[in-house]
């Protein structure tokens, strides 16, 4: 049984050793020349780690990332402490599997190396043009090269995924309103009171910040996100920019987190766009052709579950394809399976998610509201036994 996947990202890499674990023969094209990844830090909580755990990624991810201790959350108005989460032996002991933080290149070089390890078939600089699907057989088109026939083909190309238009043709993702500055500074460049080993929410009127350790806590990620309209065209998504600008936005807030957007000159900007939450089990999958990740559910990132769901889909679609030896089940019905049991969840974090955004960014009465109840309730508040606990 052979399964073709689109996009060498995190989930397309996920989803090459989750299918290659099952025993399907798989090819994985990427467009571009070279395996790499852009942005700057992921949070995985224990429902992530547990997945990379039982693919024996257990030491490859301890040598690279950061297991941070607790979670606080912090007025950016006052620098007051609002809550805290404890992670660390907490997370452990409470869910089988400790709370992460990575880089993504550091992330993605450890599931490279693992799909190297299976024998898939790695296809640079190969864009899908077209595909087509019937009863038998899903065939794909890449450039002048000759049609690839398979069973199944996964769409794991990202935010603006081709083969989501192939197969369900609903137009782009929207912009959310939202920017997105970034930026990744050495702890030991920054002044003792700056660095951290923990995860920081910082939240005000309109904006966050996020800071957390990764690269095995050599390196401090902070992510600030405002609203504003997006610079341009969409398509230019990523452009450098400077400390000013976004010290512009955070006019009001408290010297602490003034001084560590001071303390880093380089910052890197996105326009976050998203799509509505899933509809139903359709926008997952539909006969051989299956979504994953950005593909399927693209999301905001105020629940740090982007990659972790789109890891838990490559769970999903390997435990699915690991009954291709039923005779009972063909492809369009395993890959329905997986399809059914990922769009709920999904759909979930992603109505989360933007709760949570407009949760972080309250301002008035709903931001005294809030402030009170993570004071009164802390953990209780900001523990998540829903989405912990799986898979």
């Amino acid at each position: 049984m052979q399964a073709l996947i689109a996009g060498g990202g995190i989930g397309g890499l996920a989803a090459a050793l989750a299918a290659s674990r099952a025993g399907w023969g798989v090819r994985l094209y990427e467009r571009a020349p070279v395996f790499s990844e852009v942005g700057a830090g992921i949070q995985l909580g224990p429902n992530v780690v547990k997945v990379l755990h039982g693919w024996g990624l257990a030491d490859g991810l301890a040598r690279v990332a950061a297991f941070p201790q607790h979670l606080e959350v912090r007025s950016a108005l006052s620098g007051q402490t609002l809550g805290r989460l404890r992670l660390g032996e907490a997370m452990v002991q409470r869910y089988g599997a400790p709370y992460a933080t990575v880089h993504r290149a550091d992330l993605h070089a450890l599931l490279l190396d693992a799909v190297r390890e299976t024998g898939v078939s790695l296809k640079l600089n190969h864009t899908l043009s077209r595909f087509s699907q019937d009863a038998g057989a899903v065939t794909v088109q890449s450039g002048d090269d000759p049609p690839v026939e398979a069973e199944v083909l996964v769409g794991a190309d990202g935010l603006w995924s081709p083969v989501r238009q192939w197969l369900l043709g609903d137009g782009p993702p929207r912009s959310t309103g939202h920017l997105a500055y970034r930026a990744l500074v050495r702890q030991a460049d920054l002044p003792p009171t700056l660095r951290s080993l923990d995860v920081t929410a910082w939240l005000g009127p309109q904006l966050h910040v996020v800071q957390y350790p990764v690269h095995g806590s050599e390196w401090l990620n902070v992510v600030a996100i405002v609203q504003g309209s997006a610079p341009g065209d969409l398509d230019n998504w990523d452009r450098g920019t400077e400390a000013q600008e976004l010290l512009a936005a955070l006019t009001g807030t408290c010297v602490p987190l003034q001084n560590l957007v001071r303390a880093i000159p380089a910052w890197r900007l996105w326009a976050l766009c998203d799509r509505p939450p899933m509809q139903g089990a359709y926008q997952q999958a539909l006969g051989r052709v299956a979504l994953l990740g950005d593909a399927a559910h693209p999301m905001r990132p105020y629940l740090a579950q982007g990659a972790g769901m789109a890891i838990e889909d490559a769970a999903e679609l390997g435990r699915v394809l690991a009954q291709a030896l039923d005779p009972a089940l063909d492809v369009a019905t395993m890959l329905n399976r997986y399809a059914l049991n990922r769009w709920e969840r999904n759909a979930r974090v992603q109505k989360r998610a933007v709760r949570n955004g407009q949760i972080f960014h309250a301002d008035g009465v709903v931001r005294w509201g809030r402030d009170m109840s993570m004071k009164l309730l802390g953990e209780r508040l900001l523990d998540l036994p829903w989405l912990y606990g799986r898979p």
